[in-house]
């Protein structure tokens, strides 16, 4: 529990949460799997496969090495979509995956940062047309989210504009301290990766929020506070006023969303392929 208020007086200060298996119980892109292949943008197969890739992220996470091929293959599979067209399938879908997998632990820090006074920052590699009505809806003063280019044709180029993952994290950090005037030494921070140390070890107050294996190990060598959420609650109990943000906030989720999905079963692919070599 935070039992203190900042002094009035004092530098400004944040808490800085990763979104997935931090504030959500579930990958934030991962969860559109259905509704994109229901709007055609991925096959069966791919749906299937997507069942084992969230099985993956929600038992251990992706690597480094995994992440920077899942983001090749994600600027690779976006190129041509049109926005409108996913648009479409978010606004549809988005109130049935988003309502329910809230981590209650984590509102309830929320909350509680913002009574002692401090901004409360998402730092998270998805999409910024999935991570900003989530956002908006835990009360967040600002949001930092991975952001793909769209042409002047309405569709994706294929490049990425942005990509939140990483040391770019803390580098995102570091420059919003720079522009709002916050004392990172007095900041928090919460993740449940090992790529995310860098955002971690950038403020004063970093937890590990279920963490991944590596991610445990380097917690306990810092002596950082390492937190376990598993109360997911409906966003419509936990906040009665709870709605849905309008159309226009939910520009393009789907395409970083289902590029996640299908990065994510390419990596799988590639990695039963080596494990197949090595035998």
């Amino acid at each position: 529990m935070l039992t203190f208020v900042e002094n009035c007086f004092s530098p400004r200060t944040a808490a800085f949460f990763d979104l997935d298996k931090t504030v959500i119980a579930k990958s934030s892109t991962l969860t559109f799997s259905k509704s994109f292949y229901q709007g055609g943008l991925i096959n069966r197969r791919a749906v299937l496969r997507t069942a084992y890739t969230q099985f993956v992220f929600l038992a251990g996470g992706a690597d480094h090495d995994q992440m920077e091929r899942m983001r090749e293959y994600l600027s690779a599979l976006c190129k041509g979509w049109n926005v409108q067209q996913v648009k479409d399938l978010v606004a549809e879908t988005l109130h049935d995956l988003i309502d329910p997998i809230i981590y209650d632990e984590a509102a309830t820090l929320i909350e509680e940062h913002h009574t002692a006074g401090r901004d409360v920052v998402i730092v998270s590699t998805s999409g910024a047309e999935v991570v900003e009505p989530i956002g908006e809806l835990l009360g967040a003063d600002r949001v930092v989210a991975t952001r793909m280019v769209v042409g002047d044709d309405g569709c994706y180029t294929g490049e990425i504009e942005y990509y939140a993952y990483g040391p770019t994290k803390a580098e995102a950090i570091k420059a919003l301290a720079e522009s709002e005037g916050y004392d990172l030494s007095r900041c928090y921070a919460y993740s449940d990766s090992a790529t995310d140390v860098p955002m971690l070890e950038s403020v004063g107050h970093p937890h590990a929020v279920n963490p991944d294996r590596t991610l445990r190990r380097e917690a306990a060598l810092r002596e950082w506070p390492i937190l376990a959420f598993d109360r997911p609650v409906r966003l419509k109990q936990r906040l009665p006023a709870f709605s849905l943000p309008p159309r226009p906030a939910l520009v393009a989720a789907a395409a970083l969303g289902a590029a996640a999905v299908t990065a994510g079963l390419v990596w799988y692919t590639n990695r039963r392929r080596a494990s197949t070599l090595t035998t």
